[in-house]
């Protein structure tokens, strides 16, 4: 294994590496536009510029060295370019040394010619690394005096990006991604000299599944979402970590939040998942419905009418009803949009309290969805979750796909349903409506919720913590990124900004919090109606249970989890080796 000396410090790396490989494998840094892990090294930022050099050799092949012993490097006349330089045994790089902070000074200078200074309105102040270098690596002052050159602003590239050409660096990432990621080939350079910007081919429009990732990985604010543009500063935010709803691969994400209300998500680097991607439909689709339309609190049908009530009387009224049938009457559905945590108690309460077998979870299989990158055809994230704690029918009898025929006979008489509405199919609309009683758990107003008998309001992912397991069976841990009346007092320095600095009728501050509750929480308490006690004071216990009582979770918690980034399903003893992930944008603030 080769081994180099970085600023004097001597490194182990691997042949094939590049210096910015190597020096990042070592917590080293180097400066750089352009280079990203994931793509073809372009070479054209210059950000990267190092210092390289070989020790001298003398004819016999030793070293040579100085009259103190030191062994004397003989360096490039020039700079070389840290992304596409590849190690050599026993080479020196200097990265902090005065000729290449000179030319780091130069290449900032020439970036920042033309550059706008619209900073304080820009979707990318904050989280900008040419604001960074500006500060950490520029020479603080510009010596052009002619008036700078302007470009198109606030251009369509497709419905989910727009491009400000003033602001662009030339680092080509987006053009790069759109061939070689995206398979997309419509993006480039046209012109030349300080006229140089990137076009559209004529006719064609930047609109593939994963088109915003573009957005993610330019490393100033040339590129930004119309869905997020001008909406808030990054200072403003809070991000958590979290997993995608969108589908069973189980992108791991990063969800962005001010005044309790999501105004973006982006991709959080996995390299066993997602790598440093998402697709467009992950980022716009379900964070809309976590912000609209909520259920803000239980209620319970009197009089024909929903009408809110406390949670001890919706629960009190839910044991009533399901008091009055017969196991074999009872029919619970689970869901792949939930936790593993909450099917798990889903399916200990309806085997152990109410002795029910009858359980199922509606699933969600569009062909039409799945691609060879990231998307599956499973648009449940947690389908595997449900299948492995036994949400899942003891016989086809009584699985979901009879629910129709199971309720007009009567031998189904109660449905008990978990944070799903079967996507509102009317075939199941009409048949719940035969239903005797409806209990359900749910995020959001549907048809369901106007039929039930009682609705507990129930705590999207974003508001709380658990696990989701993705199409290859990796068990993923999320956390709450919204502050709930029942999380308050748990997220700690977590919790979603509602903008300490602001006053008193500053409307940033004056979000109501929703009264919603995960499900497991209210199983839990619903269970001690009938003398039973889960002991679940948090999602965690939940899932030691789990971990002690289905074999292929056992060894598993939420430290381990996160450590590792997932463990596989029955690999417990044997997790995947923690990967190496390369910071090659931006990092955002914790």
């Amino acid at each position: 294994m080769p081994h180099i000396y970085i600023d004097g410090k001597r490194i182990e790396t691997q042949s094939g590496k590049t210096i910015i490989e190597a020096a990042y494998d070592n917590g080293l840094y180097v400066p750089h536009f352009c280079w990203h892990p994931e793509l073809s090294v372009a070479g054209n930022c210059r950000m990267c510029l190092v210092e390289v050099g070989l020790p001298k050799r003398l004819p016999n092949g030793e070293f040579e060295t100085d009259s103190n012993g030191n062994i004397i490097v003989s360096y490039m006349p020039k700079l070389q370019i840290a992304c596409a330089t590849q190690v050599a045994d026993g080479m020196h790089v200097r990265i902090n040394h005065n000729k290449v902070i000179k030319a780091q000074e130069a290449v900032m200078e020439f970036l920042l010619i033309n550059h706008p200074l619209d900073c304080p309105i820009c979707d990318e102040a904050g989280q900008c690394k040419l604001q960074e270098y500006a500060f950490n690596h520029s020479r603080g002052e510009s010596r052009f005096e002619e008036t700078k050159n302007h470009k198109d602003k606030r251009v369509s590239w497709g419905p989910n990006v727009l491009f400000d050409a003033e602001r662009c660096i030339s680092c080509s990432r987006c053009i790069r991604f759109a061939k070689e990621i995206a398979k997309q080939d419509v993006l480039s350079f046209v012109q030349r000299g300080d006229h140089v910007t990137i076009k559209v081919q004529d006719g064609a429009k930047f609109d593939n599944n994963y088109s915003m990732n573009v957005i993610d990985i330019c490393p100033v604010g040339a590129l930004t979402s119309p869905d997020f543009r001008f909406k808030s500063r990054v200072w403003d935010m809070s991000f958590n970590d979290s997993i995608c709803m969108g589908c069973s691969r189980g992108c791991n994400i990063q969800i962005g939040v001010r005044n309790n209300e999501i105004l973006r998500i982006e991709p959080k680097t996995n390299m066993y998942v997602n790598k440093y991607w998402m697709c467009d439909y992950g980022r716009l689709s379900y964070y809309k419905k976590i912000n609209e339309n909520r259920v803000v609190g239980p209620t319970v049908k009197k009089n024909g009418t929903q009408t809110e009530v406390s949670w001890e009387e919706a629960i009190s009224t839910a044991a009533s009803i399901l008091r009055k049938y017969k196991p074999s009457e009872m029919m619970f559905i689970g869901s792949g949009r939930s936790s593993t945590e909450n099917n798990y108690a889903l399916a200990r309460f309806a085997k152990n309290v109410a002795k029910s077998v009858n359980l199922d979870f509606y699933e969600r299989i569009e062909q039409s969805f799945a691609d060879d990158f990231l998307r599956t055809n499973d648009l449940n994230p947690n389908s595997a979750g449900c299948r492995s704690v036994g949400v899942s029918p003891a016989s086809d009898k009584f699985s979901l796909k009879k629910l129709s025929e199971n309720i007009t006979n009567g031998s189904i008489k109660l449905v008990y349903i978990m944070d799903d509405d079967f996507d509102l199919e009317d075939k199941y609309i009409q048949a719940l409506q035969k239903a005797e009683a409806i209990i359900i758990h749910s995020t959001n107003h549907s048809k369901l919720t106007e039929i039930a008998d009682v609705v507990f309001a129930s705590s999207y992912f974003a508001e709380s913590e658990g696990t989701f397991i993705n199409i290859d069976n990796r068990v993923q841990h999320f956390e709450p990124a919204l502050v709930t009346t029942e999380n308050l007092h748990r997220m700690g320095m977590k919790m979603s900004r509602l903008d300490k600095f602001g006053a008193a009728n500053d409307r940033w501050t004056q979000k109501e919090l929703r009264n919603c509750r995960p499900a497991w929480k209210v199983l839990s308490l619903l269970a001690s109606h009938f003398s039973v006690n889960f002991n679940y004071n948090k999602s965690e216990d939940v899932f030691n249970d789990i971990a002690h009582n289905v074999g292929s979770f056992n060894g598993m918690s939420y430290r381990l989890l996160k450590r590792h980034q997932g463990i596989i399903l029955g690999k417990s003893s044997n997790p995947d080796p923690v990967l190496h992930n390369y910071e090659s944008h931006y990092m955002k603030p914790n």
